[in-house]
């Protein structure tokens, strides 16, 4: 226990608070139990701890993934932590723990002065663990980087949030300002290619060698320790992966996957809400609410654009990463479904077309409430606007 005390100390110690991501804001911290998940790299752990600096004494970071877990059961560790004192735990990679729905349950039911946080691998189902925390737990994802916060991040250029209304009817005004502020095309086409994760400011000259090494883990690590699937099938989502990533967005035909890969056609379907649940993938769909993951999806997207440069050897498709990062951006706040007439509709109102600063609205021509968002221009006019302003949604 001492062991654990010391470790948390010091992580406290050496944790930086000049930035700040944007979920942190949007958590309640005074919840019992809150609940954050989100794919590795992406600053959950570094979330946990800035706010554990700002508590008490009272309070304690446990990373369950320690070898002290292997043999010990974190109830009876947190109760005799709730003995000595402690009243706030943060509870850090607990996908990698075994009973940790049941403890959580347990504790959250009987230490009922105690609060806990605890962060875990975006392919957490909450509600399957082994005790339903659905009830008791409020539940959070984190996303990467926007390329607002990238800019905070990598420039220190701090914006506020632009809501997407605002954007909408606004971006004649919003544009021109930004610019004045930062090299917008300069600094977008450094993002796309780089700036998703928090870790590339401190690994800018091997970043994508340590995507890489993310990928694996993901695969080979946190979804079987989430999900019981064998060696086999991890092989299978790693083939999967690479034959999306050479042609995305892939407009998916199950039965030729299912032949390339070599594995059934609902196994190919699991796969892929495994892969979007790992948040290495998003799938578009007609709709999002209510959707089976034996519902074929209508396109497969790569999660973020830096994945593309990671997967794809060469310079991945222009056309592509426009779409890529519209979709990545815009999903963190609002529904994404596929259109009948443009690229992507928006919380089944607003029907968006993505292109080039040549692209012409054509096809979107008549269509009620319809956008163009257009990559290469600093500004935009009428209802055509610049791509990169779409990363000031969060």
């Amino acid at each position: 226990m001492e062991r654990l005390i010391k470790i948390s100390q010091q992580r406290i110690k050496v944790i930086k608070g000049d930035f700040v991501r944007y979920l942190h804001d949007e958590i309640d911290w005074n919840s019992r139990l809150s609940i954050i998940t989100g794919a590795r790299g992406v600053g959950k752990t570094t979330l946990l701890l800035q706010q554990l600096k700002t508590t008490t004494a009272q309070s304690i970071y446990l990373s369950l993934d320690d070898f002290y877990f292997e043999q010990n059961r974190l109830l009876l560790l947190v109760e005799d932590l709730y003995e000595k004192g402690y009243r706030n735990f943060y509870l850090d990679e607990v996908h990698q723990y075994p009973y940790w729905s049941a403890d959580l349950k347990n504790m959250y039911d009987n230490l009922h002065d105690a609060k806990f946080v605890a962060t875990g691998s975006s392919v957490l189902k909450i509600n399957q663990g082994q005790a339903d925390l659905s009830r008791r737990a409020n539940n959070y994802i984190l996303k990467g980087l926007s390329f607002r916060e990238f800019l905070a991040l990598h420039y220190n250029k701090n914006f506020p949030v632009l809501p997407l209304e605002e954007i909408l009817h606004h971006h004649h005004q919003l544009s021109p300002n930004l610019n004045d502020a930062f090299d917008s095309l300069k600094l977008f086409k450094q993002y796309l290619s780089i700036g998703y994760y928090p870790f590339s400011k401190e690994e800018h000259s091997f970043f994508h060698q340590k995507l890489q090494q993310i990928l694996q883990l993901i695969t080979e690590v946190d979804i079987p320790n989430v999900e019981a699937i064998n060696y086999s099938t991890i092989r299978s989502l790693r083939k999967l992966l690479y034959i999306i990533s050479q042609s995305v967005p892939f407009t998916p035909n199950i039965q030729s996957l299912s032949e390339k890969v070599g594995i059934p056609r609902n196994s190919i379907l699991k796969a892929l809400d495994l892969l979007e649940r790992g948040q290495i993938i998003n799938l578009l769909r007609s709709q999002n609410k209510g959707v089976s993951y034996l519902q074929k999806p209508e396109k497969i997207y790569l999660e973020n654009t830096n994945l593309a440069f990671t997967l794809a050897g060469d310079t991945p498709n222009a056309g592509n990463l426009r779409e890529t990062f519209f979709f990545n951006q815009m999903s963190v706040k609002h529904d994404v479904s596929s259109s009948r007439f443009g690229d992507f509709m928006i919380n089944n109102t607003y029907t968006f077309e993505i292109g080039g600063a040549g692209k012409t609205s054509r096809q979107i021509k008549g269509i009620p409430l319809s956008f163009m968002a257009a990559d290469g221009i600093k500004n935009g006019e009428s209802n055509k606007i610049p791509l990169w302003l779409f990363g000031f949604l969060y």
